[in-house]
Parts: C-alpha cells; structure tokens; sequence
C-alpha cells in the first residue's frame, strides 16, 4: 500500500467527453460534453439517476470501453480519446458490483493473484504483504477460508484489498455496497475510511445512496440525466475521519439538502422522459 512519503497520483481530467452507443442503428447518447476535474488522491463520489452515464464513464476511464469524442487525462497523460485508448492496467483498478472472487481459490489466492500472475512480485513477498493488509483491517486468520465461508460484507473487504495490493493511482467502485444492509453498510463504511487514511488515493465512486456518498467523499459529483454532463459538484468540507454521529449534524444535513436538490431534480427529468436504466 501506498506510504505517506510516496507522492499520491491519480488526477483525472475528464475533458468534453461524448459517448453513443449506436446498436443496430439505435442512436443513444450516454455522455455528452461532460467536463469536470478530480484531483490526486481525492474520494470522489458521482450520482445521478439510473442510466444516466456514471458506468459509462468509470468504463471509458478503466479502458472497458472507447469515448466518442473528447479526452480523459491520467496525471497529464491522455488516455482515452479518438486517437488512443490506454487498455486496462493496474493503475486503474475496478471493484465491482456484483462481486469477482475466484469462489475456487483461497482469500489469500484471490488477493496476490493479480500481481503475481503479472509477474511484478514474487508470490511470497505477495503473501507477506497480504497478511499485513488484512491485519491492518482486522481481517487476520481468514486467509485460507474460500469466499462462500464469508459473509456478503467480508467478501467486498477482500475485493477491495485485492484491488489495493496493487498500488494503483486509482481505486474504482461501482456501487460495491448495494444490496449489503445498513449495519453492514456502516461496517463497510468504517473499513473504507481506514483503508484510505491509511494510504490516500484517488477514488472514483458510484452510488445511489446520497447519505453514503456524503459521508465518504471529499466531494459529490452529480451527474445529469441522460445524456450525462456535469451538473454540480458540492464539496463535502467534514473533518476526518467521519464517524456517523455526523449524519445528525447541522453541516451534514445542509449538504444532504444541497445533494437532494440537484439530485431530486434531474431524477424527475428522467421519469418525464421515460429513462430506462442504461448503464
């Protein structure tokens, strides 16, 4: 995991980005000029209506899918636009989800699989560094357990530190907590603001739970309806770590107001017009 003396990367510059998907001949515009900034090692939550475009970008971003036209920088490098499209890697890691274990390998085997079938360390340096990881979020002695012996919220944990052992500028979460009840939402909360004090990185986080995306992000991007702009970003100025006797206070609840606003407005937009969910 990324040391305090390490310099954090990951700035995304997300710049007039356009996005059609044309299947047999249906033309639908998912992104449409859609421009905003995300600074190195910022915990940026993006809601929005259902189909409006937030996997459509997260996609465009991890290198799953190609924009129309546009340009998505990485700390100053291009890419993603009609010239060039940087594959997938490991500077860019995605939880997703509906959850990607392998349910035939160990948790231990799930987490070093990445980095050791790449080459980049030695299983056994992989394995040390593992066991830290989840001894740091109290996960010892779970290691040899395969992921139907684990609970819904310790199997996310896993995923996420899968994607941690990594090192990448950027973590990627594609609403990885719905479904999970409120208690072990709070749990998963908890653990990720521990995860990301301890070793600050980009976040790029989609939900539909305003609460979640308040309390964890350093701001709230809100997307539009489709086709997917820019519509307001809303910084969320609380001190860190949160602790969840916030969601009572006054400064939580006007940031709530503000989110719910833009957010209730554009949902309307989306039941007007009839939105199916796209992406």
């Amino acid at each position: 995991m990324t040391t305090a003396a390490q310099q954090i990367q990951g700035a995304i510059s997300i710049r007039n980005v356009t996005k059609i998907y044309d299947p047999e001949g249906v033309h639908v515009v998912a992104m449409q000029d859609c421009s905003f900034e995300i600074a190195a090692g910022e915990f940026v939550a993006i809601v929005g209506p259902s189909g409006c475009g937030k996997t459509t970008l997260l996609n465009a971003i991890a290198g799953f899918d190609t924009i129309t036209s546009g340009e998505i920088h990485l700390d100053g490098e291009l890419i993603s636009s009609t010239r060039k499209q940087i594959k997938p890697d490991v500077d860019r890691m995605v939880v997703f989800q509906n959850g990607a274990l392998f349910p035939w390998k160990t948790v231990m085997e799930n987490i070093i699989y990445g980095p050791v079938v790449q080459g980049r360390v030695k299983k056994s340096a992989a394995a040390g560094a593992a066991r830290e990881m989840l001894s740091q979020v109290g996960l010892n002695g779970i290691e040899d357990k395969y992921p139907e012996e684990l609970s819904s919220g310790v199997q996310r944990r896993v995923e996420i530190l899968r994607a941690l052992i990594n090192q990448p500028k950027v973590v990627m979460l594609d609403e990885p907590f719905r479904g999970l009840d409120a208690v072990a939402k709070t749990v998963m909360h908890e653990f990720l603001m521990e995860v990301f004090c301890a070793a600050p990185r980009t976040m790029f986080f989609i939900t539909h739970d305003l609460d979640e995306a308040i309390f964890l992000g350093n701001k709230v991007v809100i997307m539009t309806t489709r086709p997917a702009r820019l519509k307001k970003i809303v910084h969320v100025n609380l001190p860190w770590p949160r602790e969840h006797h916030m969601l009572g206070s006054e400064a939580y609840l006007e940031l709530k107001r503000e989110v719910l606003e833009a957010v209730h407005e554009e949902a309307k937009k989306a039941f007007e017009a009839g939105e199916r969910e796209m992406a």
